[in-house]
């Protein structure tokens, strides 16, 4: 029997790798992606990413793009309600599952799953519990290329902002951060890799701060290569 899931995705390299995961899977058919936006700003919660780059992720993937919007100071009751609205419609169109890409934090697995229990849908953590360290290669060696897009300067140094996701990022990492940013050190734009038809052009914008994280505003550059006839 196909597993139906939808991808949980927030344009960064592990939702990206969970994604690609499945997709090699003979038993598992991704409907779509699930995106959560702030309506003023038109940017991925946590991340800052503008929109139009995440339907260009959708577009290269050649997967629908399914959009939550909230208030950006929304808070969890807000968040629970919208996207649990957006998974009912999801679930009449044939969803199964919803995968996320977290790795190991237990509270945030339990969170997810308490989320989906009134809805019908089960979770999936094609990610989970597997080493930090390994999966960040893991990244490299597959062929995704990322940007790292926010930091938390308590915690990382913001001369890592913008910078590429790769080997030599991955060396100056100091000790106590985890190699995929998975207790909040860092996020990711994913701008290519094995699943997607065509990269994502970008360059560096301004950076800013919002509730004590730093941000690089990537902004696209170029569009889809025009198909020949």
């Amino acid at each position: 029997m196909t597993t139906k899931v939808v991808m949980a995705w927030s344009g960064g390299k592990d939702s990206a790798l969970a994604l690609w995961r499945l997709q090699r899977d003979p038993q598992v058919q991704v409907l779509g992606l699930l995106t959560t936006f702030t309506r003023r700003y038109q940017r991925v919660q946590m991340h800052g990413v503008r929109r139009i780059l995440v339907e260009a992720q959708a577009e290269a993937l050649g997967l629908p793009l399914h959009t939550v919007w909230l208030q950006p100071q929304a808070g969890n009751a807000a968040y629970e309600e919208g996207v649990r609205g957006a998974l009912a419609t999801l679930r009449d169109e044939g969803a199964t599952h919803v995968a996320f890409g977290d790795l190991f934090l237990q509270d945030i697995r339990a969170w997810r799953e308490q989320l989906l229990a009134p809805t019908g849908l089960a979770p999936l953590f094609p990610l989970w519990g597997q080493d930090s360290t390994a999966l960040a290669h893991e990244v490299v060696t597959a062929g995704f290329h990322a940007t790292v897009v926010c930091v938390d300067p308590r915690r990382l140094s913001a001369r890592l902002l913008g910078r590429r996701y790769d080997e030599k990022l991955l060396r100056e990492l100091p000790d106590g951060v985890d190699p995929c940013g998975e207790n909040g050190e860092f996020h990711t734009f994913v701008h290519d890799g094995p699943s997607f038809a065509w990269p994502l052009a970008t360059m560096l914008g301004v950076h800013r701060e919002w509730q004590q994280h730093l941000f690089a505003d990537l902004l696209p550059v170029a569009q889809r290569p025009a198909l020949q006839a």
